[in-house]
């Protein structure tokens, strides 16, 4: 089929988005007289224009059929449901094979938006949300700026299917980030299915994840369910998803773009309705660079990226994060409720915390212990911070 780089219709306005892995096409488009006087922006995939339409309010999507990562009709659904006034054309290109300059560039594209874009969907999110909107999710805690705009994203997109992915250092909540967007979706009543990918040896990925049928290896004696199949109608958190063996990511990129399980040792196939959550503590385009994960895949996972922040940047919050823990030690031991005295908040306050949020409940948990009977947590029972992880007699 010839290129078509005529749109079927005229463009009423003059912000016009276009989405194709095709540079040269891209640009042969955006010469067309109709386009004159137009502000253009481009995009290399679906999840790239779905990520620059936060960026870029426009007038118009232009998508080419023939996108590398998402279904071209899928993606023009998506900003027709979520941007109901922008006019969406589809277009044909005869894109047959990448060339390398079109993939160093879209790989550029998607590498800028990686280290950016997080910041246009905080704007994005402060502008579309009020602060009653920003209150804290289910099971988390902190009212800094920082995690306002990490609520106000969560809200955004629970009550979609779209895939999220979280991402952040070890010990910010990235699975409670993952929990409170469940909760707040349409799946709520359904199952909330934990995969962590840097526990399951690669030889026991793909059984654990789509199920065997019996026999289908030594050991196998019964079937088994995969976790997807386990998650029907609900939704599959995959934590440290850049532990994913190269093995494996081939087969749940499939899984995402048609939906099909198919167990180990089966020649069954069964169709499931589930939303994919990832969480991850890499970058995971230094993976894609280094060839140890799939751009593919990252296109399909990053749809909609929420960045948790570590806890040195949101010192704020460390106050009522001490309380609650404090509040829960004193409730399981059964001792009135014990708090915070003298320089010990700021002490905590000024503290690295490179273990984040998990390592300031670790380091309460120790205070409260070394504090025995007494009520008061003062800055002497805070002596083990900043040396190694054992305690210091008293």
């Amino acid at each position: 089929m010839a290129a078509t780089a005529t749109p079927a219709f005229a463009p009423s306005r003059n912000r016009i988005l276009i989405a194709s892995a095709d540079a040269s096409f891209r640009k042969r488009v955006l010469k067309d007289p109709v386009y004159a006087g137009s502000l253009s922006e481009e995009a290399c995939g679906g999840a790239h224009a779905l990520a620059k339409l936060l960026q870029f309010p426009c007038d118009s999507v232009l998508i080419d059929r023939n996108l590398p990562d998402l279904d071209a009709q899928e993606v023009a659904e998506q900003i027709r449901q979520q941007f109901p006034r922008i006019e969406v054309e589809l277009l044909d290109s005869t894109v047959t094979t990448a060339k390398q300059e079109d993939s160093e560039a879209c790989e550029a594209s998607i590498a800028a938006f990686g280290e950016s874009g997080l910041t246009t969907m905080d704007a994005a999110a402060k502008s579309a949300f009020s602060e009653q909107n920003a209150d804290a999710l289910p099971g988390m805690i902190g009212s800094s700026r920082a995690m306002r705009r990490v609520y106000a994203l969560v809200r955004m997109v629970a009550s979609r299917d779209t895939t999220v992915l979280v991402t952040g250092e070890t010990g910010t909540g990235k699975e409670l980030v993952a929990e409170a967007t469940h909760q707040l979706s349409r799946r709520s009543r359904q199952p909330f299915v934990v995969v962590n990918c840097a526990a399951i040896p690669e030889a026991l990925m793909e059984a654990e994840l789509f199920g065997h049928a019996r026999g289908a290896f030594t050991g196998a004696v019964q079937s088994r369910l995969g976790r997807i199949h386990v998650a029907q109608g609900g939704t599959l958190f995959l934590d440290e998803v850049g532990e994913l063996p190269l093995s494996m990511q081939a087969k749940l990129l499939r899984f995402l773009q048609n939906g099909e399980v198919q167990r180990l040792g089966s020649p069954d196939v069964y169709r499931v309705d589930v939303r994919v959550v990832c969480a991850t503590n890499v970058r995971l385009l230094e993976l894609v660079q280094k060839k140890q994960f799939r751009l593919d895949l990252y296109y399909r996972l990053a749809i909609f990226p929420i960045a948790v922040p570590p806890l040195r940047e949101r010192p704020e919050d460390i106050c009522a994060l001490a309380e609650h823990f404090l509040e829960k030690l004193s409730l399981e031991a059964g001792m009135p409720l014990k708090h915070l005295v003298g320089q010990a908040l700021p002490l905590l306050q000024k503290g690295l915390w490179a273990g984040n949020v998990r390592e300031l409940q670790h380091a309460i948990e120790r205070a409260f212990i070394l504090a025995g009977n007494d009520l008061k947590l003062g800055v002497e029972h805070f002596r083990s911070l900043g040396e190694s992880n054992e305690l210091r007699e008293i």
